[in-house]
């Protein structure tokens, strides 16, 4: 075996006391810390703090009886998303799956450069769209999915992205999953169009698979991204 296929069993077998003293950062958050959408809207409505929403696209249908159950099922997290421990991460990859920039460089340098980018160098790349796993090696999330978004506004492209790595954790039987904002950095989907796709394309997957999946948290980075996403998530997963 080559050092990255010893080192990716090391961390996968490892009790989890025993790994989180191999975490890169300090403070670390499980599925438990980050709320649900429904106790954050809850919570929010009880002070009158709750953000204005912003609508459905009209192209947009949501399957309503399932509201309840699904408002249960995601979450948004503003944070470093290599401090989530939690089954999968998804890294916004470029073509090469070698780490970059943004998300895509601290996911490598989480987890472990020369670990992770010896099992990228396996995958022969990755086109725009599609989506490969590899181990999360020292980074608190057991594995990394990831995935090419495309450069610009191309709404089929990035759907894609999110369908296709929640039907790789699916094929895998892993149960939550953390998604950064694909594209919207240096490859310049503007950020509101593209959390329509994103939040979207994940009712769409909770609509067929709500039994299989026990979270989906939307990983922000700053106010301007949970402005946008506390309205639009108000519409695709109301609170009743």
């Amino acid at each position: 075996m080559t050092d990255w296929k010893i080192e990716k069993q090391k961390f996968l077998s490892m009790k989890l006391e025993e790994k989180r003293k191999e975490y890169r950062t300090k403070k670390y958050y499980t599925v438990d810390d980050v709320p649900t959408w429904k106790d954050y809207v809850i919570s929010k409505r009880k002070s009158n703090k709750l953000l204005p929403a912003i609508p459905l696209l009209e192209s947009n249908k949501i399957e309503s009886s399932l509201n309840s159950k699904l408002a249960d099922k995601v979450s948004f997290f503003t944070g470093d998303i290599t401090t989530l421990e939690i089954d999968v991460i998804v890294n916004a990859a470029n073509k090469a799956l070698r780490g970059g920039g943004g998300v895509d460089g601290a996911i490598h340098r989480a987890a472990g450069y020369n670990l992770l980018q010896s099992e990228c160098q396996t995958l022969n790349g990755c086109p725009e769209g599609e989506a490969k796993i590899t181990g999360g090696y020292k980074l608190p999330a057991k594995y990394v999915i990831h995935t090419v978004g495309p450069q610009g506004e191309k709404p089929g492209l990035l759907q894609l992205c999110y369908r296709n790595s929640v039907q790789i954790m699916l094929d895998h039987k892993y149960r939550t999953i953390a998604f950064p904002c694909i594209s919207t950095g240096i490859y310049g989907y503007p950020l509101e169009p593209a959390a329509h796709v994103a939040v979207m394309e994940v009712r769409k997957q909770l609509e067929k698979y709500h039994e299989d999946i026990d979270r989906v948290i939307f990983c922000l980075f700053g106010e301007i991204d949970e402005q946008i996403y506390i309205g639009i998530l108000q519409s695709y997963f109301p609170v009743l």
